[in-house]
């Protein structure tokens, strides 16, 4: 019992470290905020993607956007582009599964829109196709991801990358940043 007990709380201590680590972010997510803010302002949307977890946490960061965070106030608008399985698997089928973001943000995609991509290994390549596609539209891209940029770096206005390396980890920061930035927004807008 102890053992597992201690297991837990290592695990705890872990993620604790990395998200008091990640304070250094703390810069960019205030970049990212305001960014979000100027483009809901001018009449434009936030679409977010991802794959497994990160796809989960785009449609959480949507309907944070569209239904509320914690005051009652407008809708903001917001797409997560995991959510329709009919549209992913067809393009997935159609157009190969490398091309399901970057098909759905050719479509909807218009200038100044903000694109919030998110990817723990940095390296996913459908949400970098997706990046590509967006910034060649016009779009200001968000990316959510860990220690490794690179392959992000090219195509992100700002970089929000949590120092791990651990899926799990870098998740849980991911879902932290997600709620800071939807407050920030929220109390600025409302």
């Amino acid at each position: 019992m102890n053992k597992i007990k201690n297991e837990i709380n290592d695990i705890f201590d872990e993620s604790s470290n990395i998200i008091l680590d990640s304070k250094k972010l703390s810069n960019d997510i205030i970049k990212a905020a305001t960014l979000i803010i100027k483009s809901l302002q001018t009449g434009n949307k936030v679409i977010i993607f991802g794959n497994g977890g990160s796809a989960g946490d785009a449609q959480h960061m949507a309907a944070e956007f569209i239904g509320r965070f914690m005051k009652e106030r407008k809708s903001f608008p917001a797409i997560a582009l995991s959510a329709d399985s009919s549209i992913v698997t067809a393009l997935g089928n159609d157009y190969g599964f490398e091309n399901i973001f970057s098909r759905q943000v050719e479509s909807l995609i218009k200038k100044n829109d903000i694109i919030i991509a998110i990817s723990t290994s940095g390296k996913s390549k459908n949400v970098l196709n997706g990046m590509k596609i967006g910034k060649k539209f016009g779009a200001k891209v968000i990316s959510l991801t860990g220690n490794y940029t690179l392959k992000m770096k090219s195509t992100s206005n700002i970089i929000l990358n949590v120092p791990s390396s651990t899926t799990s980890r870098i998740q849980e920061v991911h879902r932290t940043i997600i709620h800071i930035i939807c407050e920030l927004v929220e109390n600025k807008l409302s």
